[in-house]
């Protein structure tokens, strides 16, 4: 653990166990788990699997079960192996924003540009784009069918057909031959995307509900309330990643931690995290891994990352705890 907190120092991360309750990290909260079933023991422990001065955003899972996650201002597409190494997967991704990857192995990222509020650019004229990174880099879509802007885009996920459902205030579908449709508006904003294991059913945030559609042939229809979070303090974020496990249950990052509801949209239970958890992904040889980006990091030598004044605070941590349910 030594060498790898050293070497990870270099790097600009770091990596080490999640302290007990009495023992919290600047910035961090207590998160005692209580046992969901089926989905986590009341023994799991949290652990940090790194953290950093930038982004880790908008996670996925490798075809080899290594984490994916958009780091925005490095504009790349980062892996961590499950020893907690961490490289670049994809580089040159420009303002990479979310990563996604379908059952056949296509990589579709967004790229979010200059429009970082960090940057200072309100004059950003870059397109942000809705990309293909493997097994070959292209462009699907640069804007709307009257040629605006996709404008600052949130996150997505790969429809199986070499196109994306993502979302920017709205959500949209980007289908493989370039064609973007609006597919709903919603009364606050949309955030985190994602379809249930048959492909069946996409859900998507709106602030503290939780919004599912039926899908078919690249559209969405019978919109319905799935779920609401229960105990999102007032004024929160709400709803930000989604993840759902084989057996179609579904992970939402929040305040509060990760909720989780079953396929009725039951919530069975919540599971607290040291710190606002905004995107997610079951990662790991077995997808038996939960692994959580949240807002915030500590420095190697414990301390809260200090940005200058008028850049963007990024730090982040990456949390991840040993599951009972498994991601595919």
């Amino acid at each position: 653990m030594r060498a790898n907190c050293f070497a990870a120092a270099i790097a600009g991360v770091l990596m080490f166990a999640a302290p007990a309750s009495a023992q919290l990290h600047e910035g961090e909260r207590a998160a005692d788990i209580r046992p969901i079933v089926g989905v986590i023991d009341g023994d799991a422990q949290w652990e940090i699997a790194w953290a950093g001065p930038m982004t880790a955003d908008g996670m996925a899972t490798s075809p080899e079960g290594h984490l994916l996650f958009a780091q925005e201002q490095s504009n790349s597409v980062r892996r961590l192996w499950p020893d907690g190494r961490e490289w670049v997967a994809v580089p040159y991704v420009h303002g990479a924003g979310a990563v996604s990857v379908d059952a056949s192995g296509r990589v579709l990222a967004v790229e979010r540009s200059c429009t970082d509020p960090g940057l200072g650019l309100p004059d950003c004229d870059v397109p942000t784009r809705v990309v293909e990174l493997a097994p070959q880099r292209r462009v699907i879509a640069s804007s709307f069918a009257d040629g605006s802007s996709l404008g600052r885009l949130n996150d997505l996920h790969a429809d199986g057909q070499g196109g994306a459902w993502f979302t920017q205030g709205a959500l949209y579908h980007a289908a493989a031959n370039g064609a973007v449709t609006k597919v709903a508006d919603v009364e606050s904003f949309t955030n985190g995307v994602a379809l249930s294991p048959d492909g069946g059913t996409l859900y998507v945030t709106d602030r503290n509900n939780i919004l599912a559609f039926d899908t078919g042939s690249g559209g969405a229809a019978n919109r319905r309330v799935f779920a609401a979070l229960s105990t999102e303090p007032e004024g929160s974020f709400g709803g930000d990643g989604l993840a759902v496990d084989r057996e179609g249950r579904l992970y939402v990052a929040g305040d509060a931690g990760i909720y989780v509801f079953d396929e009725g949209g039951a919530e069975l239970g919540i599971i607290p995290v040291p710190r606002r958890a905004i995107t997610l992904a079951l990662a790991g040889p077995d997808r038996r891994t939960l692994y959580v980006g949240a807002m915030g990091a500590v420095t190697p030598e414990g301390k809260a990352w200090v940005t200058p004044d008028g850049v963007r605070n990024v730090a982040m941590t990456i949390y991840r705890v040993e599951m009972q349910s498994a991601g595919f």
